[in-house]
Order: C-alpha cells, then structure tokens, then sequence
C-alpha cells in the first residue's frame, strides 16, 4: 500500500526543527501543502532549512523560556489562524556520569526536554480545544525504559516526558485533540554523533542499527493526520529499517 499525505492548509510548528528528524520532517511537511514554523536556537541550521524551502517559517526560540515561548505560540497563531499540529522535538543529550553531574547540567536537560514541551503544550493546547482539533506528537526514547552509561538525565527526562504526555492527552481527548508519543530509535544526527562518538557508535551499528531522519518522517505524519485516531500511544521504531528500498532506485 502506497501512502501519501495531503496537508494543505494544516500550521504545523516543529520545534528543534531546524536539525535531523525536524528538518526532514519540516521539508516532507512543506512539500505535502502545509505552512510550516520551525522554531530552535540554530541560526544557521535555520537559515540553511530557508535556503532548501523558503516556504518554512522560522522562528529563533528557546522552549525552556515559558514566557518567550507563549509569545511565540500566540504570534504564530495569530499570523496564520491557528495551529493543526504540533511537533516537540527540542531535546539536548549531554554525557556525564551521574555522579559527576552538576546541578546545571542535571536542570539544564530538565528544562529543554521536559520543560520545554510542557510550556509548548500550555501555550498551544487551548486553541485546539477550542476547535476541537489538533495534534501533539513528542519524542520518547527507548533509554527512558532501560538507561544507558552517561545519559542518565537524558533518560530521566524521557521517562518523566512520556508519563506528561500520555496524562495530558488523557484530559483533552474529549476535546478531539491528541497526543502521542514516538520512539524513533537510533537515527543520524548531529545529536547522534555528538553524544554517540567512538565505540558507542560501532555499538549501535552493529546491534540496533542506525537510521537516518528521512526513516522517522512518514510515522510523524502519520500521527499528525487525520488517519490517527489513536492518543496516549507510543509509536515505537525499535530497529533500523530503511523507509526507501535502494534496489527499487
């Protein structure tokens, strides 16, 4: 079966969209018809997304700033009407051991990758309650259940993230507005290869496999369209399989 996806007319923001999974999502979202606000802190990844599509919009913010990041969700609504569908993927993975972290770090990965979204949630979820109509979609990780070496904040954020969003979409379904949750395994980024460097890398390699971001973009759609009548659900993408087949090129 052959899917594709009409998003005409849809406001889909991306957060930490500038980069990996956001990026390919940003650029496959903007082809299939919707207007598309990425928001992150990378100016030049930003720019560089505007380069290969200046139908997206950008958006310089960072989420752990509840404040700025009301202003933000209220001028993006304001410009364009509303928002269809919301995307939170800014998170930072930093590698200390749990002993030797210091509390900024421990509170830093707190506020982007559990802060962040819970602000993002706050400042959008009223006017799709409103419509009745609407759809979150956040990050979980596999870490989140079985922990890994150095990334103990990371996984704590995640856990705690995944219990957020399966709690809030459980109050607002009455609202038709959703909120899930995807795992989309080990994907290449410039996360990836920051935090997985050296033997970690090889690890991944040869157990789980590595994806790339283009691997993550059709369940993401999924879950923003219409065809998801599902919330409090995890999609899960535990093994590196490749969405395009190269033999069929």
């Amino acid at each position: 079966m052959k899917v594709t996806f009409d998003a005409s007319g849809d406001v889909i923001v991306i957060t930490g969209g500038a980069n990996g999974i956001g990026r390919a999502l940003a650029l496959a979202a903007a082809q299939a018809g919707a207007q598309v606000v990425v928001c992150d802190m990378d100016r030049a990844a930003m720019a560089s997304l505007r380069a290969a599509d200046p139908r997206i919009a950008v958006e310089q913010l960072d989420i752990s700033d509840r404040e700025a990041v009301r202003h933000c969700i209220g001028g993006i609504e304001k410009r364009h009407g509303r928002i269809d569908g919301m995307v939170l993927g800014a998170a930072i993975q930093p590698r200390t051991e749990a002993h030797a972290m210091d509390a900024d770090e421990w509170l830093r990965v707190m506020s982007i990758n559990l802060n962040g979204v819970v602000w993002c949630y706050q400042a959008a979820v009223a006017g799709m309650i409103a419509r009745r109509r609407g759809a979150f979609v956040t990050f979980g990780s596999g870490l989140a259940h079985q922990g890994w070496p150095k990334a103990s904040a990371y996984a704590a954020s995640k856990a705690a993230l995944i219990a957020f969003a399966k709690s809030a979409a459980k109050e607002v379904a009455a609202h038709r507005v959703r909120f899930n949750l995807i795992s989309p395994g080990v994907i290449d980024t410039p996360q990836y290869r920051q935090a997985n460097a050296g033997a970690d890398d090889a690890s991944w390699k040869g157990s789980l496999g590595v994806g790339g971001p283009g691997d993550v973009v059709g369940p993401l759609m999924f879950l923003l369209s219409d065809a998801a009548t599902m919330t409090a659900g995890m999609l899960s993408r535990d093994y590196a399989y490749p969405a395009d087949d190269p033999a069929e090129d």
